[in-house]
């Protein structure tokens, strides 16, 4: 073969093997980022423990907010409701006792005082006579010393009557009253917090979404706080995919994506970013050499559909063809 036609060949098999690494780096597939569908989830437990009585949805039902899913009871707290009404009832008697006086004693009182003042009007005019009587040496001074003892005695017994009516008509001492009260507000505050957790055997939905756990069954027994349904909000699902830190160069809130849905037959949605979020350090990106390399954390990016699509559900992969920026 000619040195001439051998430079021909070695050109062309150059234009094969240049064209092939063209078309096959041009072609590749570029990274894929792949994420997850997610929405809120309300997990629903009873803060007073008792036994179900009555559960009104299913696994798959829909459910609004507001909406009783769960009913609990417990004979305790119906029984200790009564206890802390029965104590109610004696604490306002109590005080009503406390701040009412009879009509009777006031009377009673009333009468006192006159009679202490029938007895000071005699007992001045006696010393007033037995002073006369003295100045004109007709009475001795033992005479006047005992009228003028009956008259400050007779004074002594009308401040002690006056003192006496204004307590039966004040009745008790202001702190005796103000224990009284305080007796009254405690007993209330312990009716309000029993009916409180009588309240709280209801349970009910908090937000609009489908059940998509059923734990609890009527007649089991139920401690607080143990979890009896939980409640997805598939209306406003959302996607969350997490990104190392040298793949979000130019990522920012609000930049759109368009985001590919397996599930849905590779549905592309449209999304809007609207959360970067560092994770904490047990999802970072570790080096596999001691030099020249370093760390890197990772971030989780949430994106939300701009139109609500009604078939996605928690769960779903998300993809998203990623370029480096």
């Amino acid at each position: 073969m000619s040195k001439s036609k051998l430079i021909g060949a070695f050109v062309v098999s150059a234009a094969l093997v240049g064209g092939y690494l063209y078309w096959t780096l041009s072609t590749a597939p570029g990274l894929v980022v792949q994420g997850e569908v997610e929405a809120t989830r309300s997990d629903l437990a009873a803060k007073i423990g008792g036994r179900v009585s009555e559960v009104t949805v299913g696994f798959g039902d829909r459910v609004a907010a507001d909406d009783v899913v769960v009913m609990i009871s417990s004979p305790q707290l119906e029984a200790g409701l009564q206890s802390a009404e029965a104590a109610l009832e004696v604490a306002v008697a109590n005080r009503n006792l406390v701040f009412a006086t009879r009509p009777e004693v006031i009377d009673a009182r009333t009468a006192d005082l006159a009679r202490a003042e029938a007895d000071l009007i005699l007992a001045r005019k006696t010393h007033d006579r037995i002073s006369q009587l003295s100045a004109n040496s007709v009475a001795s001074v033992q005479r006047l010393d005992e009228a003028a003892n009956m008259l400050d005695a007779a004074q002594r017994g009308v401040e002690a009557a006056r003192a006496n009516l204004d307590l039966a008509r004040n009745g008790n001492s202001p702190e005796q009253k103000a224990v009284a009260q305080a007796q009254v507000e405690q007993a209330k505050a312990a009716v309000d917090r029993t009916r409180t957790d009588l309240a709280e055997l209801t349970i009910r939905a908090p937000i609009d979404g489908q059940v998509t756990a059923r734990l609890a069954e009527p007649g089991e027994l139920f401690s607080a706080g143990a979890t009896m349904l939980s409640i997805v909000d598939i209306d406003h699902a959302w996607f969350t995919f997490n990104l190392r830190e040298d793949l979000l160069n130019g990522l920012e809130v609000g930049q759109e994506l368009t985001v590919r849905v397996p599930a849905l037959g590779d549905r592309e949605i449209p999304a809007r970013i609207t959360a970067i979020n560092a994770e904490g350090s047990y999802a970072n990106w570790r080096a596999t050499k001691a030099t020249g390399d370093f760390d890197l954390r990772t971030f989780s990016v949430r994106a939300e559909p701009l139109t609500r699509d009604a078939a996605l559900r928690p769960g779903m992969s998300a993809l998203v063809d990623w370029e480096r920026r």
